[in-house]
């Protein structure tokens, strides 16, 4: 999923739980879900952005070539600035973008 263009805000709102349990119809297992999703999202960005900043990446101990690496710190702040990962995860359980699936229903 492409986080850079979540309708997402950048900073925490208060929120009405009755939205967020509509789907559920329990506050705390819909807080469950976004928690989990919100896990998921974090570890695809930290990977994203791990990739990215290993082609920056030096492996010589020289203290010579060490400098600071004006794209690096443009990807990096990019990053910073993306919105947080729980508020994607209570975005998406807003627009029903994601779904509960329970192994114990499945039998």
């Amino acid at each position: 999923m492409d986080y850079k263009k979540t309708n997402a805000n950048d900073t925490t709102i208060t929120r009405d739980f009755t939205d967020l349990e509509k789907d559920t119809g329990n506050i705390y297992k819909s807080l469950v879900i976004t928690g989990k999703r919100s896990k998921q999202i974090q570890k695809e960005i930290k990977e994203e952005l791990n990739q990215k900043l290993q082609e920056f990446a030096s492996y010589t101990d020289n203290l010579e070539e060490i400098f600071e690496n004006r794209e690096q710190i443009e990807i990096s702040k990019f990053y910073e600035r993306l919105p947080k990962p729980t508020l994607i995860a209570i975005q998406e359980l807003l627009e029903n973008k994601i779904y509960e699936r329970n192994p114990e229903d499945d039998e």
